[in-house]
């Protein structure tokens, strides 16, 4: 396997680990409020400090990875299956339903990436729900575009008329042999757009557009840190350093896959 692929799989594995077994890694209660103990710093009790409310700043960011991982992945997720789906009808049938497909892209990727998930979110409200929905409707369409390109190449290969003249239906061959065969570069550009997802789902909580108070999520834990960007340095250093981690391991990921599966590069790593 890549090496970037292995650091990145590990990486983000950890990440996961970690926030799947929070409560048994950390006792404290992440919604927990003590004053007494509010902006302390490392310490044996609280290895990453306290916030302004004295909660454990550790366990915040522990169950915090749950909030944004999850709703990244979820994103990602539901985005690819639109997008394979409604690129490759656009593709493979092409006429009336590529024209209404695509300008419906076109109509979408004319906003600025951020612009429309602001929108949404603040007509519906804050909310990680609001954010999964806001993100995956404006950013399908971005896989629909690629997935279309790809099926144009696959469709006129041989094996595929071949099936075709066997006398199986459109949407079998799509399915089963279409999709199939097409779907390899998105597996890349997902890797990358995960990254993306993760900046922009931590953006709109930093905004004010996200997790609702007091549910940890890193964005929102920025958020809460500015007004001690000076005293108490911790609050902020921590969850950004889950973000970076988290966008690196994606990254790397997505350099991976795209040099084990573009020949090309496989030839000039050889040479």
């Amino acid at each position: 396997m890549n090496k970037n692929v292995t650091a990145g799989v590990i990486i983000i594995t950890t990440l996961i680990l970690l926030a799947c077994f929070a409560p048994y890694i950390t006792r404290c209660d992440p919604l927990a409020v003590n004053m007494d103990e509010k902006l302390q710093g490392i310490s044996s009790a609280h290895i990453m400090g306290t916030d302004q409310l004295g909660r454990d700043v550790f366990s915040r960011v522990l169950y915090g990875a749950r909030t944004s991982i999850s709703a990244s992945f979820m994103v990602v997720g539901l985005c690819m299956s639109f997008g394979v789906l409604l690129g490759s009808i656009a593709g493979y049938f092409g006429g009336v339903a590529d024209e209404i497909i695509m300008r419906i892209v076109d109509m979408i990727m004319a906003f600025p990436s951020f612009i429309l998930p602001i929108a949404i979110t603040g007509l519906l409200g804050p909310s990680v729900a609001n954010i999964v929905l806001a993100m995956t409707l404006t950013s399908w369409v971005g896989y629909a575009r690629m997935m279309r390109s790809s099926v144009l190449e696959v469709k006129n290969i041989d094996f595929v008329e071949a099936v075709t003249a066997m006398g199986s239906t459109k949407w079998n061959v799509m399915l089963h042999h279409i999709i199939p065969n097409a779907i390899h570069p998105l597996v890349v550009y997902a890797a990358f757009n995960a990254s993306h997802t993760i900046l922009a789902i931590s953006g709109l909580s930093f905004i004010g557009l996200g997790a609702v108070p007091p549910t940890p999520e890193w964005g929102a834990m920025l958020k809460d840190a500015v007004n001690f960007i000076y005293t108490s340095p911790h609050l902020f250093i921590f969850p950004g350093i889950m973000i970076m981690l988290t966008v690196l391991s994606f990254n790397l990921i997505g350099d991976g896959l795209r040099d084990m599966m573009d020949p090309r590069l496989n030839k000039e790593i050889e040479l």
